[in-house]
């Protein structure tokens, strides 16, 4: 292992031994670094937005306001149930307000419209995440292909200078290797907050899900004792 590095390791260094600074090696990693460079930008400023987005919520949940509202739908105090929820910034407890106050139509379509508005604002940025994570790796890969093109280049010159052709070869590997290894990181620090902000989005579909069946059960039973 330590053997196949070495290569990278020389790649990574100026001629006179010192570490490459990340400028150098944007510069070395040549064009394909900008778009690397604006994918990770994206990426980036897309990942925190959401995350933040997500901890806020989550600081809004109040389970116990919830289950206080089906209390109250459950004992027929449907305005005492709005009210309640109304003072709430709870996204589940929004969504049940809005139920409530439309169930004279449906009360099933009203919870299913107001659960997909909420969960499309979950589900907000999660597909520029992917295009980011996706394409990452695929810009590393055309700067692979683009810096072997030049190595091949410049064996094929055929301007006897050693030194020359030597310096190109090594420029051609670097702008490779560089390009690969930047793409190749930004997908996997991209996978993270990809797959974190995926998890909490089932976590909030299951809370929706699991209200609207406590919902209509108790509405069931409610319309049952009714007909009797």
């Amino acid at each position: 292992m330590i053997t196949a590095s070495l290569p990278l390791a020389l790649l990574l260094t100026n001629p006179d031994g010192s570490p490459m600074t990340a400028m150098e090696l944007f510069h070395a990693g040549k064009f394909v670094m900008w778009p690397i460079l604006i994918v990770s930008f994206l990426l980036i400023t897309v990942a925190v937005e959401r995350v933040l987005f997500i901890v806020r919520e989550n600081r809004r949940r109040e389970p116990e306001l919830v289950d206080k509202m089906l209390e109250k739908v459950e004992a027929n105090d449907i305005d005492g149930a709005v009210e309640l929820g109304k003072k709430s910034q709870d996204y589940v407890a929004r969504i049940m307000v809005y139920a409530l106050t439309h169930k004279e139509h449906s009360l099933g379509n009203a919870f299913t419209r107001a659960a997909s508005q909420e969960m499309q604002r979950f589900g907000q940025g999660l597909p520029t995440l992917d295009t980011c994570i996706t394409a990452a790796p695929l810009l590393g890969l055309l700067g692979t292909v683009t810096g072997m093109m030049g190595t091949f280049a410049s064996l094929n010159s055929g301007t006897g200078d050693i030194a020359s052709a030597s310096a190109k070869i090594t420029g051609g590997v670097a702008e490779a290797l560089i390009a690969t290894m930047c793409g190749l990181a930004i997908a996997i620090m991209g996978l993270l907050p990809f797959n974190y902000l995926n998890a909490r989005s089932e976590e909030a579909r299951h809370d929706i899900e699991d209200a609207s069946n406590s919902l209509e059960i108790i509405i069931n039973k409610a319309e049952s004792a009714k007909s009797r």
